[in-house]
């Protein structure tokens, strides 16, 4: 079962205001619009998060996400070469086929670069051609999207093709699980992350007739506006409009971004930034725990130990608006207990909730501590104790 442990002397230990603080307002002409701050996992804007939606060259991110996955489990190599099928190249080049990395047909281009025509130049053909050397088909690759989307509990979306291209509503996402599938590639995969997503612009391809090299700008309205921006993706089709989910850090507190629906690519640049430069002007954070300080502890069942203390993983603090303070309302330690040994040390095991004016905050908390599971004789008098009442 659930099991909630509060916490009250966060509440008195760390925050004192005379007057609740309102969250600062925010107005955009996007349709959806949502961002969340990592750091405590506070949503400062939520509109229309989670309606369902054509995600458009966004998709591209799951895509990404799912090779990255395979890369650092060692499955895939950014080495590995893939061919322009003729076909392929036929269906996905010209004025009609929409963003290109310019590929040529039976042309040989390594994984690595692949990912940059994807997350650099939005290339629907870089998409497919990875899609179909990985998986075998795009359909085959697609279905390994979907499974990890599930795994990574993506609720409301479904992938139907490697790069969003429109196909009657099978592909369809929401903005919050577009937030979720950002921070799976920033937290899950940091090094090809920063290796991908930031990069300004990448050249591949020759023009025709001179034969010079092309070079195409990242289209992320972020980069070399926004302190800190270093990712993600801009998608447009004409059922989507111009839509983009993106990602800043600034003194240690990164901030995701979702907005879709507008109308034109200065819409988008501007209405992105100004959403970006509000979640840290106007927010502030709260220190709470410094990496590795125990939060409290949880009791373990069948374990060489009866609890474990649960840390801090890193940094967390409260998100608050800026200059206003906050009250907090409670603080609780959730998990599903009690915990089942084994436990690795390090494990997400339980997540600290702190609730405030504005919201309730979830931050992850891990074991402090591996703890082994019991042998036979152990458990058996584990088992005795319980059944007398002495544990």
């Amino acid at each position: 079962m659930t099991r909630a442990v509060l916490l009250a002397s966060i509440a008195a230990a760390t925050l004192a205001t005379a007057a609740p603080a309102a969250a600062p307002p925010f107005e955009t002409t996007a349709p959806i619009a949502y961002l969340i701050d990592l750091s405590s996992g506070a949503e400062l804007l939520a509109k229309d998060a989670d309606r369902r939606m054509p995600p458009a060259s966004m998709a591209k991110m799951m895509e990404t996400e799912l090779a990255f996955e395979l890369i650092d489990k060692d499955q895939l190599s950014l080495s590995k070469m893939c061919t322009v099928q003729p076909e392929t190249w036929q269906k996905w080049h010209g004025p009609a086929a929409g963003s290109t990395m310019f590929l040529s047909p039976n042309e040989q281009v390594s994984v690595e670069n692949l990912l940059h025509g994807i997350v650099t130049l939005s290339g629907n053909d870089a998409a497919v051609v990875l899609a179909e050397c990985v998986g075998g088909t795009a359909d085959a690759y697609v279905a390994q999207e979907n499974a990890l989307a599930k795994k990574l509990g993506l609720t409301n979306s479904y992938f139907g093709t490697p790069n969003g291209w429109p196909d009657n509503d099978v592909t369809l996402v929401t903005a919050r699980d577009l937030a979720k599938l950002a921070r799976a590639s920033i937290e899950r995969h940091p090094a090809l992350y920063k290796k991908f997503y930031a990069q300004l612009n990448f050249t591949w391809g020759k023009t025709l007739g001179s034969g010079a090299d092309i070079t195409q700008d990242n289209r992320n309205p972020l980069l070399g506006r926004v302190a800190g921006a270093d990712g993600l993706k801009t998608g447009h089709t004409e059922e989507a409009g111009y839509g983009f989910t993106g990602s800043a850090e600034q003194n240690g507190r990164r901030l995701i971004a979702v907005m879709a629906g507008m109308k034109s690519t200065n819409e988008r640049i501007q209405e992105a930034v100004r959403l970006m430069n509000w979640g840290f002007n106007a927010w502030q954070s709260k220190p709470l725990y410094k990496a590795g300080a125990k939060v409290g502890s949880a009791k373990v069942q069948l374990g060489w130990a009866g609890d474990v203390s649960l840390v801090a993983p890193r940094d967390i603090a409260l998100t608050l608006p800026v200059g206003l303070g906050g009250t907090v309302k409670s603080t609780r330690i959730r998990y599903v207990g009690p915990l089942m040994a084994p436990i690795a040390q390090g494990q997400h095991v339980a997540d600290l909730v702190v609730t405030t004016d504005n919201g309730p905050q979830v931050m992850p908390l891990s074991a402090g501590e591996a703890v082994s599971e019991a042998g036979f004789f152990a458990r058996a008098w584990i088992g005795l104790k319980q059944l007398l009442g002495m544990a």
